[in-house]
């Protein structure tokens, strides 16, 4: 029997309030990957036809926030990070390209940061990967995806600035 979102965000909740930091978002990671191989809450959350982002759950005491994201065709994001919070990635259906980028200038209120391309890899089905604050990365997708992303904060309350890549920088 498929879990509720309740019962997922119940463990995040629990790893968090024994660990805040690094070693309670590994669990919450955990949790994301235990998500994904459960097929019947994947299929009652995740929709393909559903909203580019829809808030599953946002936790009230530690602002935690559970989403699902349907993404239609190809889209090739910027690099970025989270501010001064984190995400995890969990990957439903289709395939992202990541790449991880390395600050070459950060980014101020008044000016972009800098970045350069450090990494490329993919994240299939059933994948999921932990951004700790401060780490940039870039998705792309050649196709429709779906996904279940944890933030450590809902990123649309809080402020984030620009990065654009090396090369587009220098142009």
């Amino acid at each position: 029997m498929a879990k509720t979102v309740e019962t997922y965000a119940a463990r995040c909740h629990a790893a968090l309030a024994a660990d805040a930091g690094p070693a309670g978002r590994a669990q919450v990671l955990e949790v994301v990957r235990d998500m994904l191989k459960d097929a019947e809450f994947i299929a009652a959350n995740v929709k393909a036809d559903g909203p580019e982002r829809e808030i599953l759950y946002e936790d009230p005491q530690f602002g935690f926030t559970i989403l699902a994201h349907s993404y239609k065709g190809a889209k090739n994001a910027p690099p970025h990070d989270h501010g001064p919070t984190w995400a995890i990635y969990g990957q439903a259906t289709g395939t992202t390209i990541m790449t991880d980028w390395e600050a070459v200038e950060r980014a101020t209120e008044d000016k972009p940061g800098v970045a350069r391309a450090v990494r490329h890899y993919e994240l299939t089905p059933g994948m999921a990967y932990l951004y700790q604050p401060g780490e940039l990365h870039s998705p792309k997708r050649d196709d429709s995806t779906t996904l279940i992303r944890v933030e450590g904060v809902n990123v649309m309350k809080i402020r984030r600035f620009p990065y654009k890549p090396m090369a587009e920088a220098t142009a």
